[in-house]
């Protein structure tokens, strides 16, 4: 395979399916190798999409195959530690698919056992390349709207009914919405602004019967700055994904990102030249304020592109670039959802300096 990477898959579940495979077979740096699948409808699946891929039943084969130079982890939270610290001891490059760990201990474990073993380790933020994530970065690397005081980002759902035979709803380490969405929207703004001063959250549970958080409200505090991330499942009419206010005006953006949908529907990236371009009608609304006369624009959204995650770690295994999203990042989100639980559980503000 020339220079190509070797890449093993562990898990072909919806994560496997919809977000780490197709992003994989869309890399040309990377040979999507091996896939490790035990249900008979997601191997099948594995067979017709992805026919040059061994697929194997046991994450051993994957992770003893001296061929294989990168694993990559989508598999219920619980072994996202275990399987990437076994990687690593084998002397593979690891990305983990979020939440990087379920515990701070074991992310620093894994960060030190990297460095040790010299080898790249990354989490799966594939939501830095959303297209209005993007946009947002941009507009405030401009200064567009002046010194920002607020910025409130959501990630809503609406799924009033419980999941069947999912991990997902399960009272297990890892599990709860906090977990599932607040990785994307707590990396998304240590990006923007990086580390807070206190935290504050609300974490609980909305839906009739079930066990697990499923609805979550952070405030991270900076000193002249507050960021509020919200996630539910019982939102029916969605607002506003992204509302920004500074001393210059506003930006509000509605919608998400549409590689997810298109990814879901069995698009490929490489086959669509429109590929993470948003529609007009998505663009987010600049409204500024100059010399007290008011200008509101649509702001075109940046195009959105998750081959750029796994671009970079070819890149950085090759050499030629730095890693974007590095182990250490990755930590400190875990160490933030920690805090949110013990904010959430005492019901009071925690400080982080």
């Amino acid at each position: 395979m020339g220079n190509k990477i070797q890449v093993g898959l562990i898990g072909y579940g919806m994560a496997g399916q919809v977000f780490h495979a197709p992003i994989i077979n869309s890399v040309s740096g990377l040979n999507l190798a091996k896939i490790r699948e035990t249900k008979a409808p997601n191997i099948t699946l594995a067979k017709d999409r992805y026919a040059q891929a061994q697929i194997v039943n046991d994450s051993q084969d994957i992770l003893t195959d001296p061929g294989i130079d990168l694993v990559v982890i989508a598999t219920p939270n619980t072994s996202h530690y275990t399987l990437a610290k076994e990687a690593l001891l084998s002397g593979k490059h690891v990305v983990v698919d979020k939440p990087f760990t379920v515990t701070t201990t074991e992310a620093d474990e894994l960060i030190d056992l990297a460095k040790k073993q010299n080898k790249l380790l990354s989490a799966f933020q594939n939501r830095r390349w959303d297209s209005d994530f993007m946009t947002v970065q941009k507009l405030l690397a401009e200064n567009k709207l002046g010194k920002i005081v607020e910025i409130e980002i959501h990630f809503d759902r609406f799924r009033p009914n419980l999941k069947q035979n999912s991990w997902r709803e399960e009272n297990i380490p890892g599990s709860g919405i906090l977990y599932d969405l607040g990785p994307h929207l707590i990396d998304q703004a240590l990006v923007l602004f990086g580390d807070p001063k206190a935290i504050t959250a609300d974490v609980r549970i909305q839906r009739q019967k079930a066990s697990i958080d499923d609805y979550f409200q952070i405030e991270l505090l900076y000193d002249e700055l507050k960021v509020i991330l919200k996630a539910g499942m019982l939102v029916k009419e969605l607002g506003p994904h992204y509302i920004i206010h500074g001393n210059k005006g506003s930006f509000i953006k509605y919608g998400l990102d549409v590689q997810e949908d298109a990814l879901k529907k069995g698009l490929i990236p490489n086959e669509i030249p429109d590929w993470g371009i948003e529609p007009e009608k998505l663009w987010g609304k600049l409204n500024l304020d100059f010399n007290g006369e008011t200008q509101i624009n649509r702001i075109k959204s940046e195009t959105g592109d998750y081959r750029s995650y796994y671009q970079n770690v070819y890149e950085s295994i090759m050499g030629q670039a730095k890693l974007a999203v590095t182990p250490e990042q990755a930590g400190k989100v875990i160490l933030l959802i920690e805090k949110a639980l013990v904010s959430a559980r005492e019901r009071r503000t925690i400080d982080l300096t």
